[in-house]
């Protein structure tokens, strides 16, 4: 199980740190997708870019991936309200299938990020011990 969790974390690393980029490189859909309420949209979306890729390094640097892992859960969280505003107002992206079905899933799929950060958040030990001790 270690193993693939390490390649797991690996993957969710170098994807974090792709879409962080990309908050940089093209903003403009991001931005699209900040709900109206919220101020500064252009600043939020340079933000989030820029703790995804602080998030997707700090994965990789053993020292500070559970850090690096409650920070990303925090994200993942933070950003949900864009997910809801995209489903809710049909927001159209280019390249983005929009369809019903698709908005639909993007809203559980952000529940398997948090829950996918969440993981590296466990120290390695514990995963180590039983799920129940007896103290006797």
């Amino acid at each position: 199980m270690n193993k693939y969790k390490e390649i797991l974390r690996v993957i969710l690393a170098i994807a974090i740190i792709f879409v962080g980029a990309t908050h940089f490189i093209i903003p403009n859909p991001y931005i699209k997708l900040i709900p109206a309420q919220l101020p500064y949209p252009v600043s939020l979306v340079y933000i989030s870019g820029f703790f995804e890729i602080l998030g997707g390094i700090g994965l990789l640097i053993p020292p500070v991936s559970r850090a690096a892992a409650w920070g990303l859960l925090a994200l993942f969280i933070a950003v949900y309200p864009a997910n809801i505003n995209m489903a809710v107002n049909h927001i159209e992206l280019p390249n983005i299938p929009n369809t019903p079905w698709f908005q639909a899933m993007r809203l559980p799929f952000q529940a398997v990020l948090i829950i996918w950060a969440w993981w590296y958040t466990r120290p390695a030990d514990e995963e180590k011990q039983p799920a129940s001790r007896n103290p006797e």
